[in-house]
């Protein structure tokens, strides 16, 4: 039987446990790669991640799959297949409750994902959605509140209306104090009875600070967790501020939940082009035998926001860029990137690979990073404050808004490879890519078309994760004409004109997956525990030693001090060569 893979899933765990062969990435599709010199055109396919249809997974009631079936037209299984998941459907009720209901994320981020699978005909037919949060609020003033941020599909708009008022129906809410018992149980008296007497599948989304996370976990495995089904909890980053803070809040969760009942969310895993990253390394045979030392000069991760904290000073000083975007969302893209092929594309597998190369990773040194904090700055009329100007902040705040970091992997592969990191906010744009610059050609024949700058001579693939996603590969190629001109041309991917479908968005997917069990794209405790052992270190010695950082104006490329890091491993960055 072909691989299968679930129609709302993002990914799937029933592939055979053989090789990675191009049986494995059934759910990719070829694209062309193309790029146009006058009247000619070149074309480079490849295979690229798209969204399966007309397939199906069955899960049991614990999240794992019972057996794949495939509904192509003419399978004879179709109605059987189709009779055991409304047999297991009608006998289960799946219920949400978002910890931490009225604040910004709940309202903006999950939500409006939870109404977009459901739009999408992806949760069962039996869920209930429960906010709960200290806040004083009726079922219907929960429903106003989040009415204002649902939306539809832009591709598919029919019966919009409709669905929303469906799925409004179904939210419900209550009040209570994160710490009290009696106020879960109160919870769960109103969760069986909108379930029913029916199986009970129970999730829960900590949408709340971290210093609060025990507390809840205590309250609701003891007096709201599921006796006949399963019972998961999200957790939202950050995962504590160091390795010690992170380990103990790790000791502390476990005395109530098994690890398999952890979710440790990290939403940028859940992007389009992060998902694909796998796809077109591994199921590309023009990458793979690329994808090392031997022809990689440096791989460069950039994230960059045109805004500030803006009122968000309070939070983001205790914790800072390092650890806001680098530890997480970065260096879980690195350790993607990176990683050896697993044996196969089970939760597990992949994440054992994920942690060999986080444990493979040199600790970072102060002299390998810059750290800068952005000032005001006056740019056409408009006014900006600086950093330590926000009223939510310390006046002498040193908490780093950029960083800049050089890593390495001490294995086979990528030794002596940089791995340059560099993430800030109030820069000049906003964006999340990787990219990848090969190798000079050994005795290019066409250097002196190119002067000086061999820079311009190498090729380098970029994967946009946002915005506008795409994915593009920089080559060399002739100017036409009578003369031996060279220019440096994109054979480009981009996502909005090659693929007419909207891309959901990274919480829809990672809910997804939390629903049915599937734990590929979530951070495992071993893995947390090998990033913060790379990076604690060094944000201990900037606090120790109060490491004044460089100051840079709003709206700038970021400090200097991030281009002599990367010239001290003859690297320029990618994002400043002005020909994006």
């Amino acid at each position: 039987m072909a691989t299968q893979i679930s129609p709302c899933s993002s990914s799937s765990t029933t592939f055979p446990p053989s090789s990675l062969n191009q049986d494995t990435f059934s759910s990719a599709k070829f694209f062309n790669f193309s790029t146009k010199s006058s009247s000619s055109r070149w074309v480079f396919k490849i295979h690229s991640r798209i969204n399966p249809k007309n397939q199906f997974e069955l899960k049991s009631s614990n999240g794992y799959p019972l057996n794949a079936i495939s509904l192509q037209d003419g399978a004879a299984e179709m109605p059987l297949a189709k009779e055991l998941v409304s047999r297991e459907q009608a006998e289960s009720n799946l219920s949400v409750t978002i910890v931490g209901a009225s604040g910004d994320l709940a309202k903006k981020k999950i939500f409006p994902a939870l109404f977009a699978l459901f739009y999408e005909d992806c949760l069962p037919q039996n869920f209930t959605i429960f906010g709960y949060a200290r806040t004083k609020m009726t079922d219907e003033e929960l429903r106003e509140m989040i009415s204002r941020t649902l939306t539809c599909r832009i591709d598919k708009r029919e019966n919009c209306g409709d669905k929303m008022e469906e799925f409004l129906g179904r939210c419900f809410y209550h009040s209570g104090q994160y710490n009290s018992e009696e106020h879960f149980a109160e919870l769960d008296s109103k969760l069986k009875q909108k379930e029913g007497g029916k199986v009970s599948n129970r999730l829960f989304y900590l949408s709340i600070p971290p210093d609060i996370f025990v507390d809840v976990v205590r309250c609701a495995s003891g007096k709201a967790s599921s006796k006949n089904g399963w019972t998961r909890v999200i957790v939202e980053k950050p995962f504590g501020r160091d390795a010690e803070s992170s380990g103990e809040l790790t000791r502390s969760l476990k005395q109530y939940l098994a690890e398999d009942q952890i979710f440790r969310i990290d939403h940028y895993l859940g992007k389009e082009l992060v998902e694909n990253l796998s796809v077109l390394r591994f199921s590309n045979l023009v990458f793979e035998p690329l994808w090392s030392r031997n022809y990689i000069r440096n791989v460069q991760f950039i994230f960059s926001e045109d805004f500030g904290t803006e009122g968000r000073g309070g939070y983001f000083d205790n914790y800072g860029i390092i650890r806001d975007i680098m530890q997480n969302h970065l260096l879980q893209i690195l350790a993607l990137f990176a990683m050896e092929t697993p044996v196969t594309l089970d939760a597990e597998d992949i994440r054992n690979e994920k942690v060999k190369v986080l444990r493979s990773m040199r600790q970072l040194r102060l002299e390998d990073v810059v750290i800068g904090q952005y000032k005001g700055h006056s740019k056409g009329g408009k006014t900006h404050l600086g950093y330590t100007e926000d009223p939510t902040v310390p006046n002498d705040s040193l908490t780093p808004t950029f960083a800049a970091a050089a890593l390495f992997i001490d294995n086979a592969r990528w030794d002596g490879v940089p791995f340059l990191m560099k993430a800030g906010k109030a820069l000049n744009t906003r964006r999340a890519e990787i990219r990848v610059q090969f190798r000079h050609v050994p005795g290019n024949l066409y250097k002196r078309n190119f002067g000086t700058d061999l820079d311009k001579a190498t090729n380098e693939l970029v994967l946009r994760v946002q915005p506008d996603e795409a994915i593009y590969l920089k080559i060399n190629n002739k100017i036409p004409g009578l003369g031996m001109r060279l220019d440096r041309s994109d054979l480009n991917l981009l996502y909005s004109t090659r693929y007419s479908k909207e891309i959901p968005d990274a919480y829809e997917r990672l809910l997804l997956d939390a629903i049915e069990g599937e734990r590929r794209l979530f951070i495992r405790s071993d893995e947390l525990d090998a990033a913060w052992s790379i990076f604690t270190p060094l944000l201990k010695e900037l606090e120790a030693k109060k490491i004044a950082p460089e100051l840079y104006p709003y709206g700038s490329r970021g400090p200097v001090g991030a281009h002599y890091l990367a010239a001290n491993y003859n690297v320029r960055w990618g994002d400043l060569a002005g020909d994006d």
